[in-house]
C-alpha cells in the first residue's frame, strides 16, 4: 500500500451531524482510503490490516455503494438503480466472505477479519441485525478469533450465531451445518471431545441432508471426526473417516477436472480459443483452500505411516494434482503428474485423465 492511501481527515472539519467511524472497530475515524475516499480508520494499523486483508481487492467496488447518490426522476431508473446496488452488495457479500473463508483454510486468520467484518455490515445494511444471513459472518469471525486464540470472543461471536439462528426457524440447513461444525471446533480447542463429537454428528446430518450423503461438502465435519478419533489413538476408525474423506474429494475434483479438459478438447476441435479467465469449470476460492488443507493434512499422516497404503497414497496425489490445476499451479500439477507416471501400478484411466491435463495446460 503505497504512502497516498494514508490520507489524514480531521473530525472537527466534518459537516456537522456527520460521524465517520472506523472500518474495522467503528472508532472515530482520522484517516481516509485515498483511493476510494469512502473507506474511514481510526490509525494506520487498522488500515493497513483492512488494506491486505480485503480492501486491496474491494477498494473501488466500495465507492458507488456508499456515495451519496443523485436524485432520478423516472421511478423506473431508480428502481433498477436500486436493484443494480443490491445486485452489487450481494456480490460483494459472496465474495469478502469467500476471501475470509480461504485465509481461515490457509490458517491466516488476522486477514480473515476484514473480509468477515465488510460482509457483516453489508448483510446489516440489507437485511437487518435479526437475519439469519449474518450467520456466517458470525462464523468466520468466530472461528479468526480462535485461531488467534481468543476463546472468549470465538464463543461470543458463536453465540450471537446461535441466538440468531434459535430466532430463525427457517434457517436453511447448510448454515446449520456450518454453525454446529463451528461449535465444534471450538469445543476441540478447550479439549471436550465428546461435546464436539455430537455437533460434528448434527453437521454432517445437516450437510448430508443438503447436499447428499456423498458430497464433497460434507467432508469437513467427517475430516474432524477423524481428527479427533486420531487424538484419541482410535486409529482404525480414523482410518475409515480419511479414506472416506479423500473418496469425496476425488469424486467431486474428478468430475470438475474432466468436464473442465473436455470443453476445452471440443474447444480446439471447433477451432475456438480457450480464454485462461474463462472458469468454466473451477472450485471456489474457499473450496480450493479447504482441498489443499485437508488433502495435505491426511497426505502427511499416509505418508507418515508404518506400512503406506500406496493405493491411497495414488487418490490422494491424484487429487493434489487436480487441486492445483484448478488453481492452474502448473509447476506443482507436473511435479505430481510426474510423480503418478513413475508408478508402475498406475491405473490405465487414471494416466489418461493425467495426460489429457498436460495436454491441456501446453495449449495455453
Amino acid at each position: 500500500m503505497s504512502k497516498k492511501s494514508n490520507n489524514i481527515v480531521y473530525p472537527l472539519a466534518f459537516p456537522k451531524g456527520t460521524k465517520y467511524l472506523c472500518e474495522l472497530c467503528q472508532k472515530p475515524a482520522n484517516k481516509i482510503c485515498e483511493r476510494c475516499r469512502v473507506t474511514y480508520y481510526c490509525d494506520t494499523e487498522h488500515q493497513q490490516t483492512d488494506w491486505f486483508g480485503i480492501h486491496e481487492k474491494i477498494c473501488q467496488s466500495l465507492i458507488p455503494l456508499r456515495v451519496p447518490l443523485p436524485f432520478l426522476p423516472s421511478e423506473e431508473e431508480r428502481k433498477k438503480r436500486d436493484e443494480d446496488l443490491k445486485n452489487k452488495k450481494l456480490q460483494l457479500i459472496e465474495y469478502t466472505r469467500s476471501i475470509a473463508q480461504r485465509y481461515l483454510f490457509e490458517g491466516d486468520y488476522q486477514r480473515a477479519i476484514p473480509g468477515a467484518m465488510t460482509s457483516l455490515k453489508l448483510v446489516i445494511e440489507m437485511f437487518g441485525l435479526k437475519s439469519v444471513d449474518l450467520v456466517p459472518s458470525y462464523l468466520i469471525l468466530g472461528e479468526a478469533s480462535q485461531g488467534l486464540g481468543n476463546l472468549s470472543q470465538a464463543q461470543e461471536y458463536l453465540s450471537q450465531a446461535e441466538w440468531t439462528v434459535i430466532k430463525s426457524p427457517d434457517c436453511p440447513l447448510p448454515i446449520l451445518s456450518k454453525l454446529y461444525r463451528n461449535i465444534a471446533m471450538l469445543q476441540i480447542a478447550k479439549g471436550d471431545f465428546d461435546q464436539a463429537l455430537r455437533n460434528l454428528a448434527n453437521d454432517v446430518y445437516y450437510a448430508s441432508e443438503e447436499f447428499g450423503t456423498e458430497n464433497y461438502q460434507v467432508s469437513g465435519g467427517y475430516f474432524l471426526i477423524a481428527n479427533i478419533f486420531f487424538k484419541q489413538g482410535k486409529m482404525d476408525v480414523a482410518d475409515s473417516l480419511y479414506r472416506q474423506v479423500v473418496t469425496m474429494w476425488h469424486a467431486h475434483l474428478r468430475q470438475v477436472v474432466n468436464k473442465k479438459t473436455e470443453i476445452s478438447e471440443l474447444d480446439t476441435i471447433l477451432g475456438k480459443k480457450d480464454e485462461d479467465d474463462r472458469d468454466t469449470e473451477t472450485l471456489e476460492l474457499a473450496s480450493e483452500a479447504e482441498a489443499k488443507k485437508v488433502l495435505y493434512s491426511i497426505y502427511e499422516i499416509r505418508r507418515n505411516e508404518t506400512t503406506p497404503d500406496n493405493q491411497e497414497l495414488t487418490k490422494i496425489e491424484h487429487c493434489l494434482s487436480m487441486v492445483h490445476f484448478l488453481a492452474k499451479e502448473y509447476d506443482k500439477v507436473q511435479n505430481y503428474t510426474d510423480l503418478l507416471e513413475s508408478k508402475k501400478d498406475l491405473d490405465e484411466i487414471l494416466r489418461s485423465e493425467l495426460q489429457r491435463v498436460i495436454y491441456f495446460i501446453r495449449m495455453k
